[in-house]
C-alpha cells in the first residue's frame, strides 16, 4: 500500500494502529514522503515484519510489542552474528521503548521457498558454513545458558500441551514416571555436550537467499549451549523432511568443517548420537509449542506439521535402550491419535 504523510490512517490503517505507527516512525527516521508499506511476514511469537520501498530501495520494519516482547535481545544477537561474518540484518534505528526496529532489507525469499533436490546440497553448504563461523566465534556469558531449567521448561512443554491439551490424554502415575525417566536422561545429554553458540531455530525457514548467503533471521531467542543443538535443527525441519542419506551427507559435512575450524565436536559416533539426543529434546519441544500455538494463540496452522515430529521422534527413540519408554508411550498414546488429532 502507497504513504502519503498527508493522507489520513483512516483509509489505510484504520484496524491496526500499531502498523500504522511503525509505518510514521520509519518513514520518519528515513524522511520519505511517499513509501509502499506492506506486510513481509510473521512468525509464532508477537513480532511482525513490514517491507518499506521507496526510491527504488527497500527496508525491513519490525513491529514487536513491549508488552509481549522485547527487541533488545535482537540487536544484541545480531551485533554478535555480524561481528562472527554472519550475515544478518543492519539495525539502522531502533526505538525500543515502542518496539520498532528498522532493519536491512535481506531478500524476499527463504531457502524454504527455494530449496528442492536439484540445489539442496549448495544451499545446505552455505548454511554449515554460515554455522561454523557462528559457532566459532562462542564466548562464555555473551547469550543467557541453555541449562536444566531451560530445558525442563522446554520439555514440560510436550505433556502439558500437546498429550493433556492437544491429545485429551492423561498419563498414569507409572507412565508419568517413565516419562520423567527420558527427560533427565535428555538433559543430562544436552548438558554433557560441548558449549557454543545455539541459534535456536536454524533451518530454511529463517535463511534467506541473498548475497551473501544465506541470510539469516530470527535469532532473538539465542543461547549458549549443545554444539549439535542447530546442526539437527537444519536437517531435522519443522516444515521439510529430507531422506536420511541427505541427513547424513549434511551431518557429515558439518562435523567435518566444524572439525577443521577447530570446534569441540566430538568423535563422529558420538556426535551422531549427540544430534539424535537433542534432536529428540527439540522435537518434543516443538510438539508441545505448536499445540499451544493452537488452542492458547489461535494459530492453528502450525498443529499440521506435528505429524512430522511424531515421525522424527519414532526414528529416534527405539533405536536407544534408555529411550525406549518414549517409544512405548507413542506407540500407546500418540500413534493412534494421529488421524483424530
Amino acid at each position: 500500500m502507497l504513504f502519503d504523510p498527508h493522507l489520513s490512517d483512516s483509509d489505510s490503517f484504520s484496524a491496526d494502529p500499531r502498523a500504522a505507527q511503525a509505518r510514521d516512525w520509519a518513514c520518519r527516521v528515513l524522511g520519505l514522503g511517499r513509501a509502499e508499506f506492506a506486510p513481509a511476514s510473521a512468525d509464532a511469537s508477537f513480532r511482525r515484519y513490514f517491507r518499506l520501498c521507496a526510491e527504488g530501495r527497500s527496508w525491513i520494519v519490525m513491529d514487536a510489542p513491549p508488552a509481549h516482547e522485547d527487541c533488545r535481545p535482537f540487536v544484541h544477537v545480531a551485533g554478535l552474528m555480524r561481528a562472527a561474518g554472519v550475515h544478518v540484518p543492519d539495525v539502522l534505528a531502533q526505538d525500543l521503548e515502542a518496539g520498532f526496529l528498522l532493519l536491512s532489507d535481506l531478500g524476499t525469499q527463504t531457502f524454504l521457498e527455494v530449496i528442492g533436490e536439484s540445489n539442496a546440497k549448495d544451499l545446505f553448504g552455505a548454511a554449515i558454513d554460515a554455522l561454523v563461523a557462528w559457532q566459532g566465534a562462542s564466548r562464555p556469558g555473551m547469550l543467557p545458558e541453555y541449562d536444566e531449567a531451560l530445558l525442563r521448561r522446554e520439555l514440560k512443554l510436550f505433556p502439558d500441551w500437546y498429550l493433556g491439551r492437544h491429545l485429551g490424554v492423561s498419563l498414569v502415575a507409572a507412565e508419568h514416571e517413565a516419562l520423567e525417566s527420558v527427560f533427565r536422561r535428555l538433559v543430562e545429554s544436552a548438558l554433557e555436550q560441548p558449549r557454543v553458540y545455539v541459534h535456536r531455530d536454524y533451518m530454511p525457514r529463517n535463511l534467506m537467499l541473498s548475497q551473501p548467503n544465506p541470510g539469516v533471521l530470527d535469532f532473538q531467542d539465542a543461547v549458549f549451549g549443545p554444539i549439535a543443538y542447530d546442526p539437527i535443527c537444519l536437517f531435522k525441519d519443522a516444515f521439510l523432511s529430507w531422506p536420511a542419506p541427505l541427513v547424513a551427507w549434511g551431518l557429515r559435512r558439518y562435523h567435518e568443517r566444524a572439525g577443521r575450524a577447530g570446534l569441540p565436536v566430538p568423535e563422529w559416533e558420538r556426535f551422531r548420537s549427540d544430534c539424535d539426543w537433542i534432536g529428540l529434546q527439540r522435537h518434543l519441544k516443538v510438539l508441545g509449542i505448536f499445540a499451544r500455538l493452537t488452542h492458547r494463540d489461535g494459530k492453528p496452522k502450525y498443529v499440521a506439521d506435528t505429524p512430522r515430529f511424531v515421525r522424527y521422534v519414532m526414528d529416534v527413540a527405539p533405536r536407544y535402550p534408555k529411550l525406549a519408554p518414549l517409544g512405548t508411550l507413542f506407540e500407546r498414546h500418540v500413534l493412534p491419535r494421529l488421524d483424530a488429532a
